[in-house]
């Protein structure tokens, strides 16, 4: 007969409930300190969503009325330099780190002080895409972030600040704090990839990460038990071996209580936790109508609820003990009102051409229109004084190289220069350099700074985004194959390229990306393609190529001191080709946007990058055409030489764009484009283009190589030149 054996969890799960005891034995202030943020949070929503009701807020107000007790139970005990970050539904969240910023505790007799009054102002501004708001009007609503706070930044995107999070956890213990972090986020957002794959290796690293689950019991209006077999969400929690709590939110001393053994745990250096705290939105999804007015909520399950709101418990409480009286209850819910009637008074006015008692924002508030780009990238400061070299007009010592060992050397440096350098991906910290040679000799050299991941890439692209926010570290993330990309399509695009500017353009992303293009590898549909025309058409990523050893040391030097993202494309068929180095000085730069003039000529210009630059060379040559070739190097759309491809134009009048990749997520296309906007007036034929087919590279040897761009197709594509001369 077979043996059955009861497993148990690596990690507990518990339910924590306060007692009468425990309010008798909470100190007073902490009481006082929580209804006052309690009742500073709920006037502030109620205001918001009364300016809402009066169409003044351009987009949504997700409000968090109801829900303030997990936010203020979890965050009044902690430290300033602890972090939070958060979902759409993030005011309170975002209030209550940043009331306990500047007034650690509240006196309800003189609740709103100056610091509150401008907390509350700027917060409503920024909901209003106002330019005192503290994104100066461009995160709006879901996007709040005040860094100074510890606000790390609230996120429009299901479970997408949680890889952030995890990173900027990561840092802090790095570090060698034992500060921690909190990421908040609903019931939808613990079956998202992102979250799980956070969750595994956050427990695999022993990262200082809470997990803060608000299960509000609905999505928009699919319950929790529609969407999920198990609804006590804090189970996921010991599934990865971390251990969970659940809370009834609608309770702050108890939430306080399992943060309290939640911190000693995280701090300890255990590892993330997990909490689950019930709470319940008064309100639908988003603005002031109940759930009941929808339909898929009853009258009587939203009584229920709010017979238990948190403001009432917190305040009855107090009274039963004798720390508060009702009037004063009644005093401190007045001085909140009366706070946001002021940061009425001073970001609307009356709008004498609406009906009577109309208002709308202060014109002279709003954001100037010339902002509307401005903080996307870095203003390049940061590489001022940069000794820049150029291969053709270096005269010192050489070494001559293969390409990949010359990645390894010349990260091996920077790293032995710059602590914060921290390198992370799959297989990074093994089989002797990565799956190519890439980190050769470093895991050795520089312990705890190579970390081999999970194949998780939303989880440790995000992570190493929120390292990059953080500002500690810079980190080099490896994606072993561009086609990954789309894997962690949110937190590359949505998360890591926006930020810096979705959050007021101040704070910097220095992040660098690394992959490879495997193209006639064989390695099929999913492992093939040529990420550059996707990422030179996305906001904030800088991308940057090599044709030869010498440049790649110098574009990474660069883009290691860049405060931006910036994606370093790499081809395997250039790893083993050979070339010449600096022997001695590997501190160098290629010079930020500019592009080489590899082969001078007076017939066309022929604009290329990465293994394409050699087997134009090869194929310039078969034809006797006299093209003048040009190694972009520099391929966003911020960062590209418009001088050098400008004089080159003027002189040649025809434009040749050779890549190698497919036809619809080209490179050439917006680049061709740009041209013939920039320089049509130059041009005696079309632009023409060079590169693969529609269909991504198969498996098959044949069809692989029919499927992309070589010597023949760019031969091809010269002549089409050479016939079009003469012809208008």
């Amino acid at each position: 007969m077979t043996e059955r054996i009861q497993l148990d969890p690596l990690e507990p799960w518990v339910e924590i409930k306060t007692t009468k005891q425990d309010y008798q034995n909470a100190d007073p202030k902490l009481l006082e300190t929580m209804l006052g943020q309690l009742h500073l949070i709920r006037a502030f929503e109620e205001a918001i969503l009364d300016i809402a009701g009066e169409g003044l807020v351009h987009g949504p107000a997700h409000s968090s009325v109801g829900q303030e007790g997990g936010a203020v139970g979890s965050i009044v005990g902690m430290r300033p330099t602890d972090a939070i970050n958060g979902s759409h539904r993030g005011h309170h969240q975002f209030l209550a780190k940043a009331i306990a910023y500047v007034a650690p505790q509240l006196d309800v007799t003189n609740l709103v002080t100056s610091q509150v009054q401008e907390v509350l102002q700027k917060t409503a501004a920024e909901i209003l895409g106002l330019a005192q708001g503290y994104c100066k009007g461009r995160g709006g609503s879901m996007h709040l972030q005040w860094h100074e706070a510890g606000a790390l930044g609230t996120n429009a995107i299901v479970g997408g600040g949680v890889p952030l999070a995890a990173g900027n956890a990561w840092s802090q213990k790095r570090a060698g704090t034992t500060d921690m972090t909190t990421s908040y986020f609903g019931d939808g957002a613990v079956n998202i990839g992102s979250v799980l794959e956070s969750m595994n290796l956050t427990a695999a690293w022993d990262v200082p990460l809470v997990f803060f689950i608000e299960n509000n019991l609905y999505a928009v209006s699919t319950t929790v038990a529609e969407a999920t077999k198990e609804d006590r969400l804090s189970g996921r929690g010991v599934g990865f071996g971390i251990p969970s709590w659940r809370v009834d939110g609608m309770d702050p001393l108890a939430v306080w209580h399992v943060m309290q053994e939640v911190e000693e745990h995280v701090r300890s250096g255990k590892g993330p936790a997990v909490v689950e705290a019930e709470v319940y939105r008064f309100f639908h999804q988003n603005g002031a109508f109940p759930g009941s007015a929808f339909g898929y909520r009853s009258k009587e399950e939203e009584e229920h609820w709010r017979s238990r709101d948190p403001l009432d418990k917190v305040a009855n409480e107090m009274i039963e003990l004798g720390l508060i009286t009702q009037e004063q209850v009644a005093d401190t819910r007045k001085q909140a009102v009366a706070a946001m009637e002021l940061v009425a008074l001073e970001l609307l006015e009356p709008d004498l051409d609406g009906k009577p008692g109309a208002r709308k924002i202060k014109a002279n508030l709003w954001p100037d229109a010339g902002f509307v780009d401005v903080g996307l990238r870095s203003d390049l400061s940061e590489l001022a004084g940069a000794k820049t070299l150029e291969q053709d007009s270096y005269t010192g010592e050489t070494t001559d190289i293969r390409f990949v060992d010359a990645m390894a050397k010349g990260m091996d440096r920077q790293m032995e220069l710059d602590d914060r350098i921290i390198i992370l991906g799959e297989d990074v910290h093994r089989l002797k350099g990565g799956t190519n040679g890439a980190t050769k000799g470093l895991p050795d050299k520089y312990d705890g700074r190579v970390l081999g991941t999970p194949i998780s890439e939303n989880a440790f692209a995000g992570l190493g985004g929120g390292m990059a926010m953080d500002g500690r570290f810079r980190p080099v993330v490896e994606f072993m194959y561009p086609d990954f990309l789309w894997v962690a399509a949110d937190q590359v695009f949505n998360q890591i390229g926006k930020a810096r500017h979705m959050f007021g353009g101040q704070n910097p992303v220095p992040l660098v990306l690394r992959t490879k293009i495997a193209m006639g590898s064989g390695y099929g549909s999913q492992h093939l393609m040529d990420p550059a025309g996707i990422f030179a058409t996305a906001p904030g990523w800088r991308v940057v190529a090599a044709s030869n050893p010498f440049d790649y040391i110098g574009l990474m030097n660069a883009a290691l001191k860049m405060e931006d993202p910036v994606l370093m494309i790499e081809h395997v068929d250039l790893y083993t080709q050979r070339g010449l180095i600096p022997a001695d000085d590997l501190d160098y730069h290629i010079e930020f946007g500019k592009a080489r003039v590899v082969r001078e000529g007076k017939d066309t210009t022929i604009l290329s990058y990465l293994n394409m630059v050699n087997i134009t060379k090869e194929a310039l040559d078969q034809t006797g055409l006299d093209g003048e070739l040009i190694d972009l190097r520099w391929l966003d759309r911020a960062s590209i030489d418009w001088d050098t491809i400008g004089e080159s134009i003027k002189k040649t009048n025809s434009v040749v764009i050779v890549e190698q990749g497919v036809q619809g997520t080209s490179y050439g296309g917006w680049l061709s484009d740009e041209i013939q906007r920039r320089f049509f007036d130059h041009l005696d034929q079309p632009v023409q283009r060079v590169h693969g087919r529609e269909a991504s590279p198969s498996i098959s040897k044949v069809l692989e190589r029919a499927s992309i761009a070589g010597l023949e197709e760019v031969v091809a594509g010269l002549n089409l030149v050479k016939e079009g001369f003469g012809k208008n």
